[in-house]
Formats: C-alpha cells, sequence, structure tokens
C-alpha cells in the first residue's frame, strides 16, 4: 500500500478581506485579477485563469478564517466532511509560491516545485460567513477552508461538490464567461 507523504506550510487561520485570498508563484504580482482567474472556468471558488496564480474566495469578507495548505505526493482522499469542493489545475512559474493575503499584506511560502499540480479547494460555513460578513477577534470561526496541492497531469476544473448558496452564486459567475 502506498502511504501518501503531507507537508502542511499553513495551517490554523488566516486573515481574508473582499472574501479573498491567492496563491501567487510570480514574484512581480501582488494578486491576480477575479474576471482572468476565473477565465474559461465552470467551477467559482478557485480561480485558475491567469498562470501561476489561484484566486480563492471564502464567504467570510473580512477577518480570520481557518485555513490549512496540503502537500501530497499523491492524490488525497476526499474527505465527505467538505461542504464545498473544487478542483483545478496549476503550474507555479517560479520556484517561490507563497499563499498571499489581500494587497500583499502577509504571505506563507508553500514549498511548491515548478511543475504541473492538481489542486482541490475545499469549504465549510461559507453561508455563515458571508451573512455574518465579518468576524471580530473574540467572536467563534465560522468558515474554514483546506487548499490541497498535488503532482498531476493539467486536466479541467470541476466541481465536486456543492451545498451553499454562495458557492452557487460564485459557480454561476465562472460559468457565465463573467470570469
Amino acid at each position: 500500500m502506498n502511504r501518501v507523504k503531507v507537508h502542511r506550510p499553513v495551517q490554523g487561520e488566516v486573515y481574508v478581506h473582499y472574501g479573498q485570498i491567492y496563491v501567487e508563484s510570480d514574484p512581480e504580482d501582488f494578486g491576480p485579477d477575479l474576471a482572468k482567474a476565473f477565465t474559461g472556468q465552470r467551477a467559482g471558488l478557485c480561480g485558475a485563469g491567469i498562470p501561476g496564480a489561484l484566486w480563492l474566495t471564502t464567504g467570510l469578507h473580512t477577518g480570520d478564517v481557518g485555513f490549512t495548505v496540503e502537500v501530497h505526493d499523491h492524490a488525497p482522499p476526499l474527505d465527505p466532511t467538505w461542504e464545498e469542493v473544487v478542483e483545478v489545475s496549476f503550474r507555479p512559474v517560479s520556484a517561490h509560491s507563497v499563499l498571499m493575503q489581500w494587497a500583499g499584506e502577509a504571505s506563507w511560502e508553500l514549498g511548491l516545485q515548478e511543475t504541473d499540480y492538481r489542486v482541490r479547494y475545499c469549504a465549510q460555513g461559507m453561508d455563515e460567513a458571508r451573512e455574518q460578513d465579518t468576524r471580530m477577534d473574540d467572536e467563534p470561526q465560522l468558515d474554514r477552508y483546506l487548499l490541497q496541492f498535488w503532482p498531476a497531469p493539467p486536466g479541467p476544473d470541476r466541481i465536486v461538490r456543492q451545498t451553499s448558496d454562495i458557492a452557487a452564486y460564485w459557480h454561476g459567475y465562472a460559468a457565465r464567461g463573467q470570469g
């Protein structure tokens, strides 16, 4: 039996603003453009339309969300507890890939190689977080996210699971060609 190795460069809470956070591998860039990020996609939570960048949508507009990034050597099993799940393909454009907050306020090195990856973005609690809009420091966590990478050839984006209204909205945005 093949044992899957996993590296977790991000685990805990990260701050989001405007309901977004990014993966960026171009050291000259500070976050992708929304419309370009979803060009040619059906899935609206993880925009991979710009080479070397990912746009990640959250339910919460402003505040801390639970966030974990995992880098695997093989495809990990899908945990059935996640309410929203999308998959995209991604290839870093440099050896320096980071999870980056809005406007480059903070970043976390991901340790990705310059190779093709499949990316799975999972979410829980998006509608509740969207309804609250902003989370203050003394309030409980509403939404959480898991971003998984593993080496794989490029393939089309796909919606694996969708249960929330806000995820449906963003999938519709992408499908209408707004992205």
